[in-house]
This record gives structure tokens, C-alpha cells and sequence, in this order.
């Protein structure tokens, strides 16, 4: 039996096990880690918008604020969506290492083994990115302090790229301060790679899914049908076409009990990420020469647009399978079939006329051609909001 949990999720699993979310190790120390990560993500957001209680509301402060508060606030949403829906990930995880036992083809298990390759990849790549990024990021900050602190005759601590207000003596507490910041940054940077690794994984073996159907239906029609109703049995095709649709039912069926459950934080995750990326892109246009004040609106507008490009691709792949599976049932000898497998075969591809998409936040249809048009919104929103600044 392949256990799913060692050979294709294993990364997955360390990430989510440093989050405190892995759903098979929840313990009470497992949720006391929970609760620490989590509160000092909260407490970074709320101490970034409680500069309005102490500092004159303008409209700088407020684009500096909400657009580094609202890039945080996804981060907060993401973390939260997995801790309320820790049951729902253990019952997803289930329903897959279940999918593979069932599996008795070997050529089946080598399709969604591929697909499990494909994931070990895309996370690989994307911790790649990430750490690449967190790097960079830590040079640019240790460069900032180096430009501000030592090489200008200001021998205070260097101005925050981050806006924040923690109600002390900053001066005083820098180093605490400063380590609660870092902290942050790098509980977000875990909980984005972290959660949406997993989700791309998860999404990736749904595709196996659908392939594995594409080829049940190939193995029962492809055959030329006149030597098949020799070998065959019109039984023996039937029940061949069922477990195709069973499999082809079982793909829909996890995909929207993904959906469902994580339907309200989608909706909100969206609605924080463009005003986010909206408010990053107007910071980037207004850039006046301080290159502290423009590192961070350049990261998180990258993070954004990567992530927003990267979670309608895998959706996207989503729709094309389900489509492949109708083209593939098409494009057999059908109508060469015994009557009863061709009424079948056509209520199949009745159903191939109405497109199955992830619909996220129950709003937004989740493809490519969705990402280009909230690239394209973001920019527009960002022009409109620069010329009335």
C-alpha cells in the first residue's frame, strides 16, 4: 500500500507540522504553537493599524498602512482558514490515500503517481521561490540599516519599511520589537508556502483523477468494437464505462467539497488581496526617490501576482481535465458500441456540455483568463486611484 503522507506529501506535512496544522498531530502542544504563531500574526496586523490612533491620518499614511495591513491580513486569513478547517484537510487527505488503495491497475497508480511527481515539484519550486525571496528581502533590510545607521551621519535606527505602532519607547525596545517583526514575516512566509503547497497538491492528484478516468473510458472503447464484442462481454464494457464515470464522480465530488469549505475564506482572501495590490501598485507609481519606501511595495506586489497566477493556473487544469475526459469519450467508436453502452456513453457526453470550474468565494471563477482580468482590474483600479491621490 502507498501512503501518500511519506512519498508524495511528505514536504507538505513539514510544513504544516512546523504551522501547527497538520491534522494527524494535534496535540496540546501542537495547539499551544497553534495559538502562538497565530496571535503573533494577529498582534503584527493590529499593531500595524493602531498607527492611525497615535498619528495624524493622511493620505501617505494610509496607502503605507492598508497596503502592507491588507498584504498581512491574506496571510491572517490563509492561516485561519486551514486552523478552522483542520477536520476538513484530515478528511481530504483520507479521501485520497483511500483513492489509491482502491487502485488496482497498474498503469492507474503510475498516472496519479505523476501527478504526485508534478506536486513534489511545484512545492519544491515554489520553497525555492520563497526562500530565494526571504533572502533577498533580509539583505535588502540588513542594506537599508547599513545606508541609514552607518553610512549617514543619523545614528538613529534606520526609518521601518513596515508602519507600526507597539505603544513603547521604540528606541528602547528595538530588539524586541524588531523580533517580533521578523517573526511575523517569517510565520507568513511559512503559512503562504506552507497552506498553498498543500492546497496545489491536493488539486494536482483531483487532475490524476481525471486523467486516470480518461483512460478507463480508452480502455473500454478504443478496442476496435467489432473484435471487442468477441472478446468482451457487453457486461464486461459496462461495467469498464462505470468505474470511468465512478472515479469521474469522485474527482467533481472532492474538488467541491474543497470548494465548499473554504468557500468564505476564498471570498475574503480576494477582496484583501486586490485592495492590497491595489494600494502596493499606487505606492510603486508614487515612488520619490526613497528606495526604502519602494522595496516592499515591489515584494508583496510579486508575492500577489504569484500567487494569483499560480492558483488560477492549477484551477485551470482543473476545467481542461474534466473537459479531456468528454473530448477522449468523443473520440472513441462510440456509435460502434452495443446499443445500451452508446445511451450511456451519450448521457456522458450530455454532461460534457456544462463546464465544471472552481469557483472561489462563490464569486470568482478561478482560470486563467480570470487571472488576466484581475491583473488588468488591479491596474486600472491603481491608474484611477494615482489620479485622484
Amino acid at each position: 500500500m502507498i501512503s501518500l503522507e511519506t512519498r508524495y506529501f511528505n514536504t507538505n506535512r513539514i510544513l504544516l507540522l512546523i504551522l501547527g496544522l497538520w491534522p494527524y498531530k494535534q496535540s496540546l502542544f501542537t495547539r499551544l504553537q497553534l495559538i502562538l504563531l497565530f496571535n503573533t500574526l494577529t498582534t503584527y496586523v493590529l499593531f500595524q493599524f493602531t498607527i492611525f490612533l497615535t498619528s495624524k491620518c493622511t493620505l501617505d499614511l494610509i496607502l503605507k498602512v492598508f497596503s502592507s495591513g491588507f498584504f498581512f491580513v491574506c496571510i491572517m486569513i490563509k492561516y485561519n482558514s486551514f486552523c478552522v478547517n483542520i477536520n476538513t484537510i484530515k478528511s481530504m487527505c483520507e479521501q485520497l490515500q483511500n483513492l489509491y488503495n482502491e487502485l488496482k491497475d497498474v498503469n492507474e497508480v503510475a498516472i496519479l503517481e505523476k501527478y504526485g511527481s508534478r506536486s513534489k515539484r511545484f512545492t519544491t519550486a515554489i520553497m525555492v521561490f520563497a526562500v530565494t525571496g526571504e533572502i533577498i528581502f533580509a539583505l535588502l533590510q540588513i542594506w537599508l540599516h547599513i545606508h541609514n545607521s552607518v553610512l549617514s551621519a543619523n545614528k538613529s535606527h534606520p526609518p521601518e519599511i513596515v508602519i507600526t505602532e507597539y505603544f513603547i519607547d521604540q528606541e528602547k525596545y528595538f530588539y524586541l520589537i524588531t523580533m517580533h517583526r521578523y517573526a511575523a514575516w517569517i510565520i507568513g512566509g511559512f503559512a503562504m508556502v506552507g497552506t498553498g503547497t498543500w492546497l496545489i497538491a491536493y488539486l494536482q492528484h483531483i487532475c490524476g483523477m481525471f486523467n486516470i478516468a480518461c483512460y478507463r473510458i480508452e480502455q473500454a472503447m478504443t478496442a476496435d468494437i467489432i473484435q471487442m464484442r468477441c472478446l468482451k462481454s457487453e457486461k464486461e464494457i459496462h461495467k469498464e464505462i462505470i468505474c470511468a464515470i465512478d472515479i469521474h464522480r469522485k474527482a467533481m465530488k472532492y474538488t467541491n467539497f474543497f470548494i465548499i469549505n473554504f468557500e468564505r475564506s476564498f471570498f475574503f482572501l480576494i477582496a484583501s488581496g486586490m485592495v492590497s495590490l491595489c494600494l502596493n501598485l499606487v505606492c510603486i507609481a508614487m515612488f520619490d526617490g526613497h528606495i526604502e519606501q519602494l522595496v516592499l511595495p515591489i515584494v508583496m506586489s510579486i508575492v500577489l501576482y504569484f500567487y494569483l497566477f499560480i492558483a488560477n493556473y492549477v484551477a485551470q487544469e482543473i476545467t481542461e481535465h474534466n473537459s479531456y475526459v468528454f473530448v477522449t469519450t468523443y473520440d472513441n467508436q462510440w456509435y460502434m458500441a452495443p446499443l445500451n453502452i452508446q445511451k450511456m456513453v451519450l448521457f456522458l457526453l450530455q454532461r460534457g456540455t456544462k463546464s465544471f470550474n472552481v469557483i472561489l468565494g462563490g464569486i470568482f471563477v478561478a482560470s486563467m483568463e480570470s487571472a488576466a482580468s484581475l491583473l488588468s482590474a488591479s491596474i486600472s483600479y491603481c491608474t484611477v486611484l494615482y489620479s485622484t491621490r
